[in-house]
């Protein structure tokens, strides 16, 4: 599994309004449907208002180019630049790949 934090940050509140257009647009629930997604879920840092956090999660890299090429990720593009936002990406491997960390979690 694969898993993207992207950090959207604006000002005076434009990422919160980014997050909530793409909610009312419907986007969120057509990036839920593409096979391979996991997860797309947007989250508040609590010290810092100007940022929105969303964690996104793919089966594997093929599932990501593939919602990388769809027509969904022009209307994506589309909105982050009406609200001038800026981006900042991690991305992480589940451990789940990896079994040698099985050990390290409490479950």
């Amino acid at each position: 599994m694969l898993v993207i934090n992207i950090y959207y940050s604006g000002k005076n509140g434009a990422a919160r309004s980014f997050a909530k257009a793409m909610e009312k647009t419907g986007l969120l629930e057509l990036i839920r449907s593409e096979p391979g997604n996991l997860g797309y879920n947007y989250f508040y840092p609590v010290q810092d208002e100007e940022t929105v956090l969303l964690i996104d999660k793919w089966v594997d890299q093929k599932a990501l180019d593939a919602h990388h090429q769809s027509p969904l990720m022009g209307q994506i593009a589309e909105l982050r630049d009406r609200f001038d936002l800026h981006m900042r990406v991690e991305r992480y491997i589940s451990i789940e790949d990896n079994p040698l960390d099985e050990g390290y979690i409490r479950h």
